[in-house]
């Protein structure tokens, strides 16, 4: 039993640092739209290529673009925030009764 406790609680505490992370790359991407950061450099593509994975899909079947700003990233965060209090907290209570 106590397998399946520290799997669960491995697994939430992966959940939530790839959380935390994916939030980080949402921020660093609207960041560098606000500044017109440089499409060359590999960092500016990678943040933007991790970002768009997840953006994209949401973008074509909502129309999140209000004139000039886009309510995506907004939308993404609460997505991670929601799994990160759902799913995380779930699995580390769960993890915490066996």
């Amino acid at each position: 039993m106590f397998i399946l406790k520290n799997l669960l609680f491995a697994t939430a505490k992966i959940l939530e640092i790839a959380c935390n992370l994916y939030f980080w790359v949402i921020i660093l991407n609207a960041i560098f739209s606000w500044v017109n950061a440089s499409p060359g450099n590999p960092i500016v593509n990678a943040v933007r290529i991790a970002s768009d994975f997840v953006m994209d899909p949401i973008r074509h079947r909502f129309n999140l673009v209000l004139g000039m700003i886009d309510f995506t990233p907004i939308i993404v965060i609460m997505l991670i925030s929601f799994l990160e209090n759902f799913l995380v907290r779930t699995l580390l209570d769960i993890s915490a009764r066996l």
